[in-house]
């Protein structure tokens, strides 16, 4: 079952990575796959975010950085080195177009995946009418990683999977928060 699954993923990949490749994806997916081109505009939002935002952009930033932190941490630090599945970079590095570094050595989990769809599922849990947009980055995140050869299809999918249920996970311990401050008459976790 196992290998059959990988063949499906490794064709989906060179489908992706090779069939679909052409001049202005080869130029484009590169740049939104650059962690650093995001550092500025993630750092000017949750400063927004705790500035600008009042009290609901200040505990959406707490509640943003907890749960992106959670979900970068756990995928590169245990579910990767658990699951060892080399990156396609690395493993078949003779038949891909490979248009960024290799990257590490294990793919699965994308923390890029992960982290823009947990990104994704806290931002519009607080701000529902940036639902479209946001998702929509996640998965043009997500297609970059497998276009530019560094992750299977299978590594952002559950990726996603994963950044998403994070993100529930932590939206739903501040839900218990927030009930149990209100029982206690604290009117801190009111927003608007």
């Amino acid at each position: 079952m196992i290998s059959w699954l990988d063949r499906i993923d490794s064709a989906l990949l060179h489908f992706f990575n090779g069939t679909l490749s052409n001049p202005i994806f080869d130029f484009i997916m590169p740049i939104i796959t650059n962690q650093d081109y995001w550092a500025i505009p993630i750092l000017l939002l949750v400063l927004g975010l705790i500035f600008k935002g009042g009290k609901r952009g200040k505990i959406t930033a707490a509640l943003l950085i907890i749960a992106v932190g959670a979900s970068d941490a756990i995928a590169a630090q245990l579910i990767k080195p658990w699951v060892e599945r080399l990156r396609p970079s690395h493993a078949l590095i003779d038949s891909i177009n490979l248009l960024v570094s290799k990257g590490g050595k294990y793919s699965f989990v994308s923390n890029h995946a992960a982290n823009m769809f947990c990104a994704a599922a806290v931002l519009t849990y607080f701000y529902s009418k940036w639902k479209k947009v946001l998702y929509t980055l996640a998965v043009i995140v997500a297609f970059s990683r497998v276009y530019t050869g560094v992750h299977y299809p299978g590594d952002v999918i559950f990726g996603g999977l994963f950044g998403y249920g994070m993100a529930w996970l932590i939206i739903s311990l501040w839900v218990v928060v927030k009930m149990r401050e209100i029982k206690r008459g604290q009117t801190w976790v009111f927003y608007e």
